[in-house]
Parts: C-alpha cells; sequence; structure tokens
C-alpha cells in the first residue's frame, strides 16, 4: 500500500481497535505479577501506543505532505537512479538519457474527478518520477500531456509548457486534490481558453525534511539548480516540449508561488512567464527554513529579493502576474511590488507586469481555487 493511501490508515485503525479490545479481554487473565504476565501487560499497552501513534503520523503527513512516498520516507533528499529507456509519447524526440520513468508513486489512482476515456480525446495524466543529472535529485511528478498530443496531426508539433509547484509543505497530490489544476486547465484548453499545453506538476520540497524556498543553499540542496535546469532537461529529453522561453511557464501557490516568480526572474531565458498566487518577493526565514538559508550572505539574500533585483540589476524578459486578496496578510507586500514592477515595466517593455486581486479570501484553497481559472488563462495568453 502506498504511504499516503487511505487504505493504509483504515488498515492501522482496525489493528489499533482489534489490540484495544483484545487488551480489554485478555487484562484480566494478565493480573498476576509474575513475569509472563507482566510483560503480556506491556506487549498489549506497546502494540495500542503504536498503531494509535502510527495513524496519527499517517494522518498528519496525509495531510501537510512531508513524505509523498515509502522512497521519500526511506531515502529523503533523493538519490541518482540508474534508469532504463522511457516511452517516446509517439512521434516525440529520441530519449538519449531516460530521466523520466513511470511511477506508481504519488496516489494519482486516488483521484476520481479527471476526465475519462482514450488519450487522443480526453488527454492523460502520468505519474513519473524525474532525475536530475545536476544534483542527483530524483522526485515523483505528474505530467498532464493533452488530446492533441496524441493527434497524429501534430506529430511533429513542440507543445508549451506549464511547470505548476504546490506549497510547502505540501504534496504534489495537492495539484489535483485540493487544487484542481489539471482539472481546471483541461476545462480552459477544452473550451479554447488555454492553447493546448503540457502541465508538469511537482512540489517545493525536494528535500521533505526543509523548506528550501527553491534556492541553492550554501553547502546544502540545490533546488533552484533541480528546477532550473535538472527539470527542463529531462521533460524537454522525454516529452515532445517547446525549447524556448516563449514556450515555458511557471506558477505556484504559497511557498510554490514564490518560487515560480523567483525561478522566472532568476533564469529567464528558461521561463518566459510566471504566475504567483500568494507568493513572497523576498526568501523567507522561518522554522521550517531552518533560519537563514544563505547563512548571513548579504549578496545572496539580495539576488533573491525580487525587489532589489528589479533596482539594481538588468531587467529581464518576463510577463508576470501578481495575485493576492485585499484581506491576505501579504496583500501590502503585493501591491509593493507591483507598483514597483510597473514603475520598472514603464521604462522596459521588454518586462510586463499584471496583478488579480480578490476582494477577500485568505491563505487557503479556497481563495487559490477562485484564483486559478482566470490565472490559467493569463498564462496561456503568454505562452508561445
Amino acid at each position: 500500500m502506498e504511504l499516503t493511501s487511505e487504505a493504509l490508515v483504515d488498515s492501522l485503525l482496525a489493528i489499533g481497535a482489534a489490540a484495544l479490545l483484545t487488551t480489554l479481554w485478555v487484562w484480566p487473565r494478565l493480573a498476576s505479577q509474575r513475569p509472563l504476565p507482566v510483560l503480556g501487560r506491556i506487549g498489549l499497552l506497546t502494540a495500542v501506543q503504536v498503531t494509535v501513534l502510527a495513524v496519527l503520523a499517517l494522518s498528519v503527513n496525509n495531510s501537510f505532505g512531508f513524505y509523498t512516498s515509502w522512497h521519500d520516507l526511506l531515502s529523503p533528499g533523493g538519490a541518482k537512479l540508474a534508469l532504463a529507456g522511457s516511452e517516446n509519447h509517439k512521434g516525440g524526440v529520441p530519449v538519449d538519457d531516460a530521466l523520466v520513468q513511470p511511477s506508481a508513486e504519488g496516489g494519482l489512482e486516488t483521484i476520481t474527478n479527471l476526465p475519462k476515456g482514450p488519450p487522443e480525446e480526453v488527454g492523460k495524466v502520468e505519474s513519473v518520477r524525474v532525475s536530475g543529472k545536476q544534483t542527483g535529485f530524483s522526485d515523483q511528478m505528474f505530467v498532464y500531456l493533452p488530446p492533441a498530443y496524441f493527434d497524429e496531426k501534430f506529430a511533429l508539433v513542440r507543445f508549451p509548457v506549464l511547470l505548476a509547484l504546490s506549497g510547502y509543505p505540501g504534496t504534489t497530490l495537492n495539484l489535483l486534490h485540493e487544487l484542481p489544476l489539471a482539472q481546471t486547465a483541461i476545462e480552459l484548453q477544452r473550451t479554447g481558453k488555454m492553447p493546448p499545453t503540457v502541465l508538469v506538476m511537482a512540489r517545493p520540497a525536494v528535500v521533505p525534511s526543509r523548506d528550501t524556498e527553491c534556492v541553492d543553499v550554501p553547502g546544502g540542496p540545490r533546488t533552484e539548480t533541480w528546477f532550473a535546469k535538472d527539470v527542463p532537461e529531462a521533460i524537454r529529453g522525454n516529452y515532445r516540449v517547446g525549447r524556448t522561453a516563449g514556450s515555458w511557464a511557471t506558477m505556484g501557490y504559497s511557498t510554490g508561488g514564490s518560487c515560480a516568480l523567483r525561478l522566472a526572474m532568476r533564469y529567464p531565458g528558461v521561463f518566459g512567464s510566471a504566475a504567483s498566487l500568494h507568493g513572497d518577493f523576498s526568501v523567507r526565514q522561518d522554522n521550517y527554513t531552518g533560519g537563514d538559508l544563505f547563512n548571513g550572505d548579504k549578496a545572496l539574500t539580495q539576488q533573491h529579493d525580487l525587489g532589489w533585483r528589479l533596482q539594481n540589476l538588468p531587467v529581464p524578459t518576463l510577463n508576470v502576474l501578481a495575485v493576492s486578496t485585499r484581506t491576505e496578510g501579504d496583500y501590502p507586500q503585493t501591491v509593493q511590488f507591483v507598483e514597483q514592477a510597473t514603475q520598472v515595466a514603464a521604462a522596459n517593455p521588454q518586462f510586463k507586469i499584471d496583478s488579480l486581486y480578490l476582494d477577500d479570501g485568505g491563505h487557503n484553497f479556497d481563495s487559490w481555487t477562485r484564483e486559478l481559472p482566470a490565472s490559467l488563462e493569463w498564462l496561456g495568453s503568454h505562452l508561445g
């Protein structure tokens, strides 16, 4: 059973209930103070407590997404994998190095509201494990391929890509279960409000035990390199997708929104557009990050501050959408960044900034779900 499956939780609940009932039934027979009855009482209490703690741990993990699979739990941080060949996806480019492998991880089977039918009619969502040459990271992701991808008429066409990032802590499955990203994009593409687009759904927590804010931590995880270099290389090498920045976009909510905007600002040659839903504009420092990710390096801190970049570094060729609500705690910071970016865009036409504000809502999936259709339409209008 998958680590995040409800079946595992239900099984442990059943075991716990059985252990409790057994304890109540057997306890009077173990009332003696002799060694064996004492050991029996200890064993029964241990069994009940272990199952209860296991159910609690699984429930917390399923809610916050610290680990998405047994692989994550047993091999935190990822590892280089020896991978075999992969499917060429009907007219795709030759695969030089199989950095994308089919996977049964992630809980895709629990999503019941995806369109049913053959790929050439409804598209296809794949669960895959992606590995990186430069970082050695390996993580499970979901990839949606639109119906046109399987159409013989488009066998030589490269499709645009949207890299979508969940929040922290959170699993990739949140982009299908809590936030209907693929479901919304599928409907927009079906009605012509978004071009046929390959969706790559991932989580920022490549190292599950720490929020690295998608940066290269000095002496630590190189999460920025993973998303800006390894993931695009793996996707381009295994799917029939665009190679230019204009055909790549990134988006996310919360920490994923911070990552999306920062990746695009720092790598405009990779991502031509970015949408941030309730993201930050500088690197957060808290218990999740373990304090200052840059260990007091002022230069690195400045380079990852998006306001500072706009004022002090060459303005990138980029389309940006900042999304928030007027009642959100980060609303003043969002308005400040948008006003600053608007002034920069006035003098630098290659840089464009748009904003979307709901009148109410907080830092939650209800707000992000309401903001999602307009954000995806905006992204679709900027994807080449």
